[in-house]
């Protein structure tokens, strides 16, 4: 009985301490997503500038280069960059980007190059004996410490890969931020672009005209700007693919952080709950042997 209770006493005593690190580490991802949010909305606003003033260069379909263009440039070689974390205790996060992957890649009837930002995925496909791109030789960093210049050396080589005719297709498949508590995995094809789709896009923001805010002249020539152009919608692209990706970490570490700390709440009540019976039950085993040894000596 008594070893029985001090077990139970231990139990109580880890919990106690595992519930204190899970809901120090669920303020410490709430502090995180915060300011994860505030990066990777700033750099959206961006995005969003520059996705703009591509979409609208290539309203104009016939100066822009076949090999931007989907169906005018044969694909043989896909390169798919995948974004997980380097870090585990976010729940599924991990998982769920890998499980997708792992289905598209599958998928994919194309020679496969991968791109891995984040050391879980790295690893997992590493091990799986999957061809991995040089740049990404230094993507086990922290997705948080990356920079804008971290992210331009990891996608200089993949831009002129792609220019150079040595990728065909680049793909990413990273997670979406929805809201806190809603993140799923996409998987978006970045070059080359699909025109229709860019078509519709220019009709539902223009009308059906098909009327432009700008008439686009190109300076010196359109493969040279285009060049330059794409280089720049690859980085950036990629730096708030990255962004979105630790926006969603530190919300699906929050989550898990919070379902711990609860059910360590609920762990510690029934431990409690246990040991208050075992010592109620010895507490009244001791009474009784009181009371029986009591009536014997009458």
């Amino acid at each position: 009985m008594a070893e029985h209770m001090q077990d139970i006493k231990r139990r109580i005593r880890s919990v106690e301490s595992t519930g204190r690190i899970t809901g120090a580490m669920k303020l410490v991802s709430a502090s995180k997503l915060r300011m994860a949010r505030s990066r990777y909305e700033h750099s959206r606003a961006y995005l969003e500038r520059l996705t703009d003033s591509v979409r609208d260069a290539f309203a104009d379909a016939g100066a822009v280069p076949d090999a931007y263009i989907l169906g005018r440039r044969e694909i043989h070689r896909t390169c798919f960059v995948i974004i997980t974390s380097s870090s585990g205790l976010c729940g599924s996060f991990n998982g769920d980007v890998i499980r997708a992957a792992q289905d598209i890649i599958d998928g994919c009837e194309h020679e496969k190059v991968l791109m891995c930002i984040g050391s879980r995925g790295e690893e997992y496909f590493r091990r799986r004996g999957y061809t991995l791109s040089d740049s990404a030789s230094d993507a086990g960093a922290l997705l948080e410490d990356r920079s804008f210049r971290e992210i331009q050396k990891l996608t200089g080589p993949l831009g002129r890969q792609y220019l150079d005719g040595e990728i065909d297709e680049i793909v990413f498949i990273y997670t979406h931020y929805v809201n806190p508590l809603v993140q799923k995995v996409v998987s978006q094809r970045l070059l080359p672009v699909d025109i229709k789709k860019l078509r519709r896009d220019v009709r539902e923001s223009y009308g059906d005209t098909g009327a432009y805010r700008h008439i686009i002249e190109y300076d010196p020539d359109p493969d040279t700007l285009f060049r330059y152009q794409m280089e720049r919608y690859v980085q950036l692209r990629l730096y708030g693919a990255v962004m979105e990706s630790v926006t969603c970490e530190h919300a699906a570490r929050r989550q898990a952080m919070e379902s711990a700390s609860d059910n360590a709440s609920d762990l510690l009540g029934r431990l409690r709950t246990s040991y208050n019976r075992v010592r109620q039950s010895r507490i009244t085993d001791e009474i009784i042997e009181i009371v029986s040894g009591a009536e014997a000596m009458k």
